[in-house]
C-alpha cells in the first residue's frame, strides 16, 4: 500500500515557523508559483509576501498518497505541477473516482468547511509540486482577503455541479453510456488519444467493474468506435460514441 505524506505534514505544522526552511524554495520561485494560482491572481505584494512566509513547498512522487479518506483535515493544498486524483472508497470496498485535478488549482478544502475528517483520498498521478497551508493560515487568509474566499467558493460550486452530473450518470445511464461519456470528455482534452489509463482506472471513474469495462471497450472496438492498445485508447468515431448518450 502506498504511503501517505500526512504524518510528515502533521509534524511540520506542529513545529511551526522553525520547521519551514527544509521545504521552502527560494522566495522568487515561490512567489511566481503563488501568482499562477487563479484564486490569488490580484493579491497585493504584501499579501503575497505573507503567503510566502506561511506556506510550505512539498514534492510528492507519482503514485504516493497525499492523504487518505478519514485522515484528519489539517491543510489546504495548492497544485503547482502534476495531476492529483481524488477518490472515495465505498463500504463495499469499491473505489469511485471523484475528480482528476490539473495544475493551478487547490484541493483538500475540508478545513475551510469546518470538517475535521477527509471525505476522500488524494493520490499523485504524476510527480507533483504542492504548496501547503495550515488551517490557522487558511482561516486568516479568507478573513483578510474575501475575494479569495469568493473565488474558492466558485471553484467548489463548479466541482459540486460536476459531481452531481456524475451521480446522475451513475443513477440513470448504462455502463456503455457512462464509458462513452468519459471517453468523449477525455478525448476532447487530449486530442482523441487517451493515454496511460488502465481498465481498472476507467472502472473507478464510471463506477463499474474492470471486467465490465474491458467487455464494453471490446464492443466499442468491434463497432469501429475506438482502437485499443496497451493503456492507450484512440477515438475513431465520436458521433458513434455520442449516440450512446442519447439512448
Amino acid at each position: 500500500m502506498v504511503s501517505s505524506v500526512l504524518p510528515g505534514l502533521q509534524r511540520m505544522f506542529r513545529r511551526g515557523a522553525g520547521g519551514r526552511q527544509a521545504l521552502e524554495t527560494p522566495l522568487l520561485f515561490k512567489r511566481a508559483f503563488l501568482r499562477e494560482i487563479d484564486i490569488f491572481r490580484d493579491l497585493s505584494a504584501a499579501d503575497l509576501a505573507w503567503l510566502e512566509r506561511t506556506t510550505r513547498m512539498l514534492t510528492v512522487a507519482r503514485g504516493e498518497t497525499i492523504y487518505r479518506q478519514e485522515d484528519t483535515a489539517e491543510a489546504l493544498f495548492l497544485l503547482k505541477r502534476g495531476r492529483v486524483r481524488l477518490s472515495r472508497l465505498c463500504a463495499s470496498g469499491k473505489r469511485l473516482e471523484l475528480a482528476v485535478l490539473e495544475q493551478g488549482t487547490f484541493f483538500g478544502e475540508m478545513p475551510l468547511l469546518g470538517e475535521r475528517m477527509r471525505q476522500a483520498s488524494a493520490e499523485a498521478l504524476d510527480d507533483c509540486l504542492l504548496c501547503v497551508m495550515g488551517q490557522a493560515d487558511i482561516e486568516q487568509l479568507v478573513l483578510h482577503t474575501p475575494q479569495v474566499a469568493l473565488r474558492m467558493l466558485a471553484v467548489l460550486g463548479r466541482r459540486l455541479a460536476e459531481s452531481e452530473a456524475r451521480l446522475e450518470d451513475l443513477a440513470y445511464r448504462s455502463v456503455p453510456a457512462r464509458l462513452a461519456s468519459v471517453l468523449l470528455r477525455l478525448g476532447h482534452a487530449h486530442g482523441d488519444l487517451i493515454d496511460g489509463l488502465t481498465h481498472q482506472e476507467l472502472g473507478d471513474i464510471i463506477g463499474a467493474y474492470r471486467e465490465t469495462v474491458t467487455k464494453t471497450l471490446n464492443e466499442f472496438q468491434a463497432a469501429g468506435l475506438i482502437a485499443v492498445s496497451r493503456r492507450r485508447i484512440r477515438l475513431l468515431d465520436r458521433r458513434g460514441l455520442a449516440a450512446y448518450l442519447e439512448s
